[in-house]
């Protein structure tokens, strides 16, 4: 039996050079997963590094998002092959892996997302990512709707953005501007001139090199800065902080 493999809306969307404005998940569970995909964003960062968020979560979360036009990407809390199988497993088409600071990290990354002969993936037949058997060819048709997003967050990566950009199955490149300040000295300061300019050449060189480049920002004149430089795929808020804000202001005003 062979049913239909989904389409990757954010591969996609990237290969049309389309902007795709995304929004961040950090509370765990499917109901705030479910409430972000229903907001209109091209897609929804499903985060298991910087929050509760974890494998047991995650299959319901996937689930959440998926009716919804907005596709979920799934941000693993390190560069694991172990945690990169399990979130496939459950269906993830376009993963994001944190601190890759070299073209071998690139390419071992790729090795994890590829089953043998090109990369080391381990096999299950049942699982959501083919719709538990039902996608019976899926080991061979896989990689067309995988997508690698690393993610570059150290000034000494950033020098090495041309490098790792060359490696094959890397789609895309995205820019951790909170480490990166930390990198250069500048903990807790990811506004300081010194690294929006790191910032900006970074952006500009993902895209030299061919590549889309993606950021994180809860500013919106700077998401539409980063935007002008170059980047594609711009996530522009974090649920959290949307609901500190909100319930914040909310008290003041009385």
């Amino acid at each position: 039996m062979t049913g239909a493999l989904p389409e990757n809306g954010f591969k996609r969307g990237l290969a049309e050079g389309r902007q795709l404005l995304g929004i961040w998940n950090t509370i765990p569970g499917p109901v705030v997963a479910e409430l972000l995909a229903t907001a209109g964003y091209d897609w929804v960062l499903l985060d298991t590094e910087h929050s509760l968020t974890d494998i047991p979560d995650l299959m319901g979360m996937l689930q959440a998002v998926a009716p919804y036009p907005g596709s979920a990407v799934v941000r693993v809390a390190g560069q694991d092959p172990v945690l990169m199988k399990r979130v496939l497993d459950m269906g993830a088409q376009t993963v994001m892996v944190p601190y890759v600071q070299s073209a071998e990290e690139a390419r071992a990354i790729v090795g994890a997302m590829r089953y043998a002969p090109r990369g080391f993936r381990g096999v299950s037949g049942m699982t959501r990512a083919s719709r538990f058997g039902a996608v019976g060819d899926y080991v061979a048709r896989a990689e067309a709707e995988l997508c690698l997003i690393v993610q570059v967050e150290t000034a000494e990566a950033v020098g090495r953005i041309g490098e790792i950009a060359a490696i094959d199955g890397v789609d895309a490149i995205f820019i951790g501007p909170s480490d990166l300040a930390a990198s250069m000295g500048l903990p807790g300061q990811a506004g300081h001139p010194q690294v929006v300019a790191m910032i900006e050449r970074a952006v500009k060189a993902i895209v030299a090199a061919g590549k889309p480049a993606g950021i994180l920002t809860g500013d919106p004149a700077f998401a539409r800065q980063c935007i002008g430089w170059g980047t594609r795929f711009t996530a522009v808020g974090i649920d959290m902080s949307i609901l500190a804000a909100g319930v914040r202001a909310l008290r003041a005003q009385f």
